[in-house]
Parts: structure tokens; sequence; C-alpha cells
């Protein structure tokens, strides 16, 4: 499925009322997080009173971290037959409530197989979920556990949420067709892992497949393929793919005037603005008291990222999501013809009960930029703009802002001067 098929599995999906639908609950009502966990605990409840499971995967995968370089590798399966490709495919999420996607992705449940990375090419399992990888469309599959499924609603910061969670004795995954561009790829084994990324991302794949297949050890010289965990991919393909963007965006002249751009989604705030000015970026997050990676605060948390003209060397400190957005934004800026300082400022509110990925950056981010910009002419504009749309006061941004505090200065120095 390429970019250009998502809004169309979208539009299907709610015309067939597939089985990705909103539960009747007041969901409304449930904003206490360990009320929603208790409450998914309780719908997964079926699905582990069971040593088996059938349904269409829709090609979705989860390699671990724990034990590296030994790790549990393995498909994750509905208990459904019939076109569940929007369960693995985030692109097409943002227009889904965070309750809807937990929903639909709580049906996952994880087969668990103990392999070490190196051995992409040995073991049947380890060829089932190539299989999966590789495939173009949902695949039928079947898994046997060694125990009954256990009820622990996997949610963290870079990767979707999915359901409970089993090792297996074995899985077949039958009826599927491999993605003809992913499976040259996989032949080809003297390309790079980097050189497959971006050549199937030119070629329109969604970024969350290549995540898959790169995840899967289906790309780079033969003899050094290798599983990686499903975190570790997410993140390398976001920062590989948005360091390539940028190199033809450094080309670009700079924008003339400051874009503001600006959306809620998931009770969360994004503002965006792009600077003129060579290219910098810094992306940061402001969560509420009560919010995912703020339960037991009594006070506002803030936290940045930056990284000037020639970038950084080390992880940024927000983590997958700051190169999430940053892929986001260098497509932005490419069909522009500009480049930027670019500035995110994202504030978090209480109704983000849980982590649902970084896609929720990468997606959100991509859809407030393809929104019409206000159009800003002084630093002055800025302040006003962030004071007048987002609940944090200006003195916390520009505190813990870089590019904000730049602007100060530069403010500042300019009426000196005059």
């Amino acid at each position: 499925m390429d970019r250009s098929d998502i809004l169309h599995e979208i539009s299907k999906m709610k015309a067939e009322n597939l089985s990705i639908k909103r539960s009747t609950i007041a969901y409304q009502h449930m904003r206490d997080p360990a009320l929603l966990r208790h409450y998914y605990r309780m719908k997964m409840q079926p699905f582990t009173d069971r040593l088996e499971i059938s349904g269409s995967s829709p090609t979705d995968i989860f390699i671990g971290r724990h034990g590296y370089p030994k790790v549990y590798i393995g498909p994750m399966v509905p208990p459904e037959f019939g076109d569940t490709s929007l369960m693995g495919l985030p692109e097409g999420w943002t227009h889904f409530s965070m309750e809807t996607i937990v929903d639909f992705r709580s049906r996952l449940v994880r087969g668990m197989h103990l392999t070490n990375i190196k051995d992409v090419e040995k073991g049947k399992v380890q060829e089932q979920v190539r299989d999966l990888a590789l495939a173009e469309r949902p695949a039928d599959s079947e898994v046997h556990f060694k125990k009954k499924p256990f009820v622990k609603m996997t949610m963290l910061d870079e990767v979707q949420p999915f359901g409970p969670s089993a090792l297996m004795n074995n899985m077949e995954v039958y009826n599927f067709t491999a993605n003809r561009k992913i499976e040259r790829l996989y032949f080809d084994t003297d390309a790079k892992a980097s050189t497959a990324i971006k050549e199937l991302y030119w070629k329109g794949l969604p970024v969350s497949k290549i995540q898959k297949g790169l995840s899967a050890g289906l790309f780079g010289i033969g003899q050094n393929r290798r599983f990686v965990p499903t975190r570790w991919s997410i993140t390398a393909v976001d920062d590989t793919l948005s360091k390539d963007n940028l190199k033809e965006v450094k080309s670009f002249d700079k924008i003339d005037a400051v874009y503001a751009f600006y959306h809620v989604s998931l009770d969360n705030r994004w503002m965006i603005f792009f600077i003129p000015g060579n290219w910098e970026y810094e992306s940061a997050e402001a969560w509420w008291p009560k919010t995912v990676w703020n339960v037991d605060g009594t006070s506002i948390s803030i936290y940045s990222s930056y990284e000037g003209y020639d970038g950084r060397k080390d992880y940024a400190e927000i983590g997958g999501c700051y190169y999430a957005a940053r892929l986001a934004v260098s497509e932005r800026l490419k069909e522009l013809k500009r480049q930027a300082v670019v500035l995110i400022l994202r504030e978090v509110h209480e109704g983000y009960l849980m982590p649902v990925g970084v896609w929720n950056v990468r997606e959100h981010v991509r859809e407030t930029l393809g929104m019409k910009p206000d159009i800003l002419h002084s630093v002055n504009d800025v302040f006003t703009y962030i004071t007048s749309k987002m609940d944090i006061p200006l003195k916390d941004w520009i505190t813990n802002c870089r590019i904000l505090r730049d602007m100060l200065m530069q403010k500042k120095l300019y009426s000196y001067i005059k």
C-alpha cells in the first residue's frame, strides 16, 4: 500500500463499518488512566482463555529489545478475518480518538519466540515473521501458544499499543502476497539498509511499512542483516529519512516570513513556526500533571531538544518524538522549496491518558503542516501568537526554548542599535 492509498482505506473502512469501530461506552467520561486500563483489561480477557488464535494479521510484527542480542520476535494477530490493514497503518489514524485507537489495537495478540538478532534466516518462525513484513496486505495467520496469553497491554512511548502476549509453539502465515517493491530490496543483498529505506520512501511506501521491514531484517548487506527492535527501527527510519530530506532543504532559499501553524488533536496542542533563517530545529513538549510522563507531578514539566545547521550527534533528550517530527517538518520544507528555523511547541493536556506511539507526533505534525498557516511579520507577532493560543505562560516557553531566547535577544539587540 502506497501513501496515496491511505485516505482511500480510511474512507472504505468508514463506509463498510469494518471491525475497527468505536465502542458504545461513553469514552468521554473515562478520564482516569487506571479506569481506562481496567476497561481494556476486561476487553482483552476473552482473548486470554485459549492456546491458539487465528485471524488476519495487518502484517504487524513486534521485535522486543530486552535481553538484546537475544530478543522476542513474533506476529500480532487479531481474532478476526478480513481487511484489518488499518489496524497496522498509523498513517490512517489521525482522525480517530485515542480510545478508539487503543480499542482496536488491544485486539492484537502478540506471539513471542526467543531468537538471536543474527538468526534472520534460521528457523520457521523467523521465516514467518519475515513473510508478514513482506506482505502487501493482511495475511491469514494462525498462532499456537505454549501458555494462555497474559493480559498486559503494552504502551510505550515509541510504539503503538497492542494487547495480550504469550510464548509461541509455532505459527503459520498463509494466503499472502509479497509487496514487490519490498521484495526486490529483500533480494538485493548488496544494498545497504539506508539505501533500501530511502528507495522505498521515494517510491511512496508508508513510513510504518518501511519500519517493519527494517525491524524484520529484510534490508542491508546480506551477512549484516539483523532483527532490529521495533522501538529502534522506528527512530532509525525517521532519522535516516529526515537527514536525507534536509540535504536538499539546506540548498533552498530561506523562507520569507514567519509561518505559524496550529492544530489540536488527542488533547495535544501543536504549534509550529517556520522562521526566516538557515536550518535550525527545536521541539519542546510540555506535559500537564496526570499525563503519561508527568503522572505524579504537581506542576507542568517541559522538555526540549535542539539542533543547529549541522545537526546533532547525541540522542535527543525527548526521544523518538524528536525524529518523527523532524521527518514531517523536512517533508513540508521540501514541498515549499525553502529552508527555515523550525520551532515546535507541544502542550500535552490531561486527555492524553496513555502513550499511543510516536506515529502520533509524525502524523499530527504532518496534519498540522498541511493546514493553511498564519503569516506573521515580527518577533512580537510570534510571542503574541503563542500567548493567544497556548495555556503555558510565554515566559516558561522562553525559559525552555533556545530558539525563542535567541529571538528575544535579537529583538533586544535590534532595539539597542536603533
